[in-house]
């Protein structure tokens, strides 16, 4: 029974930290508090400068299972930002618990520099805490700075940044070369896209999903759709799942090509049968794709098969299908079509 269970073991710092928390929001602390409840918390003693509260919801947090989300340090934004914000930070989380208080509260502050661009701060920030040891980080931190940075298509600082890694002892992972490798892809180097798979290799990464899909982007971009095939082929072989952005890729190379039969094709033969949604999603986008292209005859083929599928159709996608099936235009297009296909 409730009454006979016993009293939680409030210390003083427990007690401030409680204290803290009723002074800065005006709802009582909860029986059951949540991510969203602390970021609240969070927010306000950030926005008012009040880094000893701050330092303490980022613990208690921590304690009751809650780890720091995207929004802990949303008080940081562009028009409140200045040096002594970061240092005030960065001495707030030097206080925090040892652990995974700290790092998590390392990673969030990181990742929400990043949003704000401010990538000379996240990495001030990295440097400084991981100076004697205060809070070690791992290829997670940088996620966010290598994304940012290959994002940007600035690559020559994204290696300085893996150089300042190696000297704090962190290494690339899989998803931390996959970044690079679709910078080079969306930049259409393939040369330099072969050079990380090199790597990749060398340091005994198998390839994954988001490898395979930055290949794909790298060939169609580069107006190889064969070989993009190719690698799709491998991934089926390997048992590897066709992402959604891989799929898109090939489907816009193809139309830009004007081989609208060949869309249609790939689109009927790599659909995910077991995946209706997902399925939906890939006809509806190519008969989009062909309804902007005044493709109608195309467009109404693929809806003709969603329909025998029992594939939803979006009210757009109805709208054009009911007022077009059945016209002869149509009939002659869907009939030159099949003829090819």
């Amino acid at each position: 029974m409730s009454f006979l269970r016993k009293p939680p073991n409030l210390t003083l710092n427990s007690l401030s930290a409680l204290r803290r928390f009723a002074t800065l929001t005006a709802k009582p602390f909860p029986d059951d508090p949540t991510t969203a409840y602390y970021d609240e918390v969070a927010d306000a003693a950030g926005s008012s400068g009040d880094f000893d509260a701050l330092r303490d919801v980022l613990n208690k947090r921590v304690q009751d299972g809650f780890l720091n989300s995207k929004r802990t340090f949303s008080f940081v934004t562009n028009t409140n930002f200045s040096p002594s914000l970061i240092d005030n930070l960065v001495k707030t989380l030097s206080q925090l618990n040892h652990g995974r208080t700290r790092k998590s509260a390392l990673d969030s502050l990181v990742s929400r520099l990043c949003k704000l661009r401010r990538v000379d701060d996240a990495l001030r920030v990295i440097e400084s805490l991981a100076r004697g040891g205060v809070c070690i980080p791992n290829v997670c931190t940088f996620y966010p700075v290598l994304n940012s940075l290959t994002r940007e298509k600035s690559l020559d600082y994204a290696q300085r940044v893996v150089d300042l890694m190696a000297r704090l002892g962190v290494q690339l992972d899989l998803t931390a070369h996959n970044m690079f490798l679709m910078a080079h892809c969306f930049a259409g180097d393939l040369d330099a896209a072969a050079g990380v798979l090199r790597r990749m290799e060398e340091e005994g990464f198998g390839a994954d999903a988001r490898t395979y899909d930055a290949l794909v982007l790298g060939a169609c971009r580069a107006g190889k759709v064969e070989g993009a095939m190719v690698v799709l082929r491998r991934m089926v072989d390997d048992g590897i799942p066709i992402l959604y952005s891989t799929q898109m890729y090939v489907i816009g190379a193809l139309l830009k090509m004007k081989c609208y039969e060949y869309a249609v094709r790939y689109v009927r033969s790599f659909g995910v049968k077991k995946d209706k949604m997902l399925d939906a999603e890939l006809f509806g986008c190519l008969a989009s794709k062909l309804m902007n292209l005044e493709r109608v005859g195309d467009a109404m083929l693929v809806l003709e098969e969603m329909n025998q599928r029992g594939l939803p159709m979006g009210h757009k996608l109805r709208i054009f299908y009911e007022e077009n099936v059945g016209s002869d235009k149509c009939k002659k297009q869907e009939q030159g079509l099949i003829v090819e296909l």
